[in-house]
């Protein structure tokens, strides 16, 4: 397994929209082993291939308290929702910010489990917010796209600037 680099807002790439997995294969369950280790490590609830420069619509993610219950998500379809839930919530790759979003509280969603088979699920509360977040990833929006532009620039502006100190703190050691 190895660990991957997740893009960061604004990274263009974060933008693009993914493309349905044809084959789920060993390849393809070796980069959502690679997406667990990922987002393990970040540490994060959900992770999407997009995040990771991969532009297939699979996402991975553990919202258990004891993060011991990873789950890989293949073509996620949401089928039903309905009600209305806020919530704080942050990305990995907008590293440091949380902000109050509005999704819904409960989904059905379809997709393909890691070896393929086909699944249809009722989701609610934190998993329900986790999968919406990170099938938004899929479709080239992230969680500052519900926020106003002018708070959305402001932390556009932060996060370059800290970039910039840190590739000028890394250039001087």
């Amino acid at each position: 397994m190895a660990k991957l680099k997740i893009l960061e807002f604004p990274d263009p790439r974060l933008r693009t929209k993914a493309a349905p997995v044809e084959v789920v294969d060993d390849r393809l369950r070796a980069l959502a082993d690679d997406m667990l280790e990922t987002m393990y490590a970040a540490p994060g609830i959900g992770l999407a291939a997009t995040q990771v420069d991969v532009h297939q619509r699979l996402l991975v993610l553990d919202v258990s308290s004891e993060r011991n219950e990873p789950q890989v998500i293949i073509n996620p379809e949401i089928l039903e929702k309905d009600g209305i839930a806020v919530s704080e919530e942050g990305c990995l790759s907008v590293p440091g910010y949380f902000e109050e979003v509005e999704r819904a509280e409960h989904i059905r969603v379809r997709y393909l489990d890691r070896d393929g088979q086909p699944v249809e699920r009722e989701m609610e509360g934190l998993l329900a917010i986790c999968v919406q977040h990170e099938m938004d990833h899929l479709e080239g929006r992230l969680f500052v796209d519900y926020l106003s532009e002018a708070k959305r620039q402001r932390i556009r502006k932060r996060l370059i600037k800290e970039r910039r100190a840190q590739t000028a703190e890394a250039a001087v050691l």
